[in-house]
């Protein structure tokens, strides 16, 4: 895992001209209003963190190229607004999207209550072989922790999700998460053209492999079972 260009919005794709980009990977980022999604996304493609952030409307998105496996991948994220005036407007959005980020914050119950019906609404609109981490965001704020991270991992199980806890605010996990996605996103997609050529058919799930949660230094890291990948 390498990274070799930083951009936002329309990316600045100085040290990768087009045709050396290997992969385009689409991923979403859902989840309830205020858990800091943008905020996850602007530290991951331009390493910064604004104060006075306001609430997506409709959709954003930046881009990031990133090398994984001696592969180009310019990962091109999109950020969903949480309201639910817009669940509409954004459902489109999911089509395409190879990986999803469903971000709830660790201090509001709430939004962790919250990620079943998100799960459900991205495995109906989203592609069946999807990979998704969740992610539980500001986890600087210990003093104000609403959910155990064990329910976080006990959920994560539950779905077959991935799990890391970030904090947008100093970056803590951010880049770790974002990576571990687009490498999972880049197993599945090798397994699935590994089986199409193999004569599989009908890929409707990866299943397998186990993991490691990306944690944070104040708690355990554990393991749990997920999509399986392949090397290519």
């Amino acid at each position: 895992m390498n990274e070799e260009m930083n951009g936002g919005g329309v990316g600045n794709e100085e040290e990768y001209a087009p045709e050396k980009i290997d992969y385009v990977f689409k991923v979403v980022v859902i989840g309830d209003s205020a858990v800091g999604k943008s905020q996850i996304l602007s530290r991951f493609a331009k390493n910064e963190f604004c104060l006075d952030s306001k609430s997506t409307i409709g959709v954003e998105f930046q881009t990031r190229t990133v090398t994984i496996k001696t592969k180009v991948i310019k990962a091109q994220i999109w950020d969903t607004a949480g309201q639910e005036r817009y669940r509409a407007v954004t459902s489109a959005y999911y089509r395409g999207a190879l990986g999803s980020m469903l971000v709830y914050d660790i201090s509001k119950r709430q939004s962790f209550d919250s990620l079943a019906r998100w799960v459900e609404e991205l495995r109906a609109n989203a592609d069946n072989s999807i990979v998704i981490m969740l992610v539980g965001n500001k986890a600087d704020l210990v003093d104000q922790r609403a959910v155990p991270t064990e329910d976080a991992v006990e959920f994560a199980k539950e779905q077959g999700l991935f799990f890391a806890e970030t904090s947008a605010l100093s970056g803590d996990n951010v880049d770790k998460a974002f990576f571990k996605l687009l490498e999972e996103i880049y197993g599945a997609m090798c397994k699935k053209s590994l089986e199409s050529a193999n004569g599989a058919e009908h890929l409707t799930a990866l299943k397998g492999s186990k993991i490691d949660v990306i944690a944070g230094s104040d708690f355990e890291t554990s393991e749990m079972k997920k999509l399986s990948t392949c090397s290519c």
